[in-house]
């Protein structure tokens, strides 16, 4: 399995829209434009289909702990401030 089947069965699963993706990797400060993150979640052979990295992969999911969960006490990033 590799790192698109796992963000693709994540957004499924969560139920998560490309731009909310996009707001939870804003989270941990790591940014991607709305066409990078379509390329990820593209065919594999299409031509615009890109790897997903580790660690764009890596920084979804620590994200995504704070999307979830809310920022650990003391963070300076909250939450309510990307939306």
């Amino acid at each position: 399995m590799t790192n698109n089947d796992i963000l693709k069965k994540l957004r499924v699963a969560l139920h998560l829209r490309n731009d909310e993706i996009i707001q939870i990797l804003a989270l941990v400060d790591f940014k991607v434009t709305a066409s990078e993150l379509g390329a990820l979640f593209r065919k594999e052979g299409h031509e615009n289909y890109k790897p997903c990295g580790d660690q764009l992969l890596r920084n979804f999911l620590n994200g995504l702990v704070i999307h979830m969960r809310g920022p650990m006490a003391g963070d300076k990033k909250s939450h309510e401030d990307l939306e």
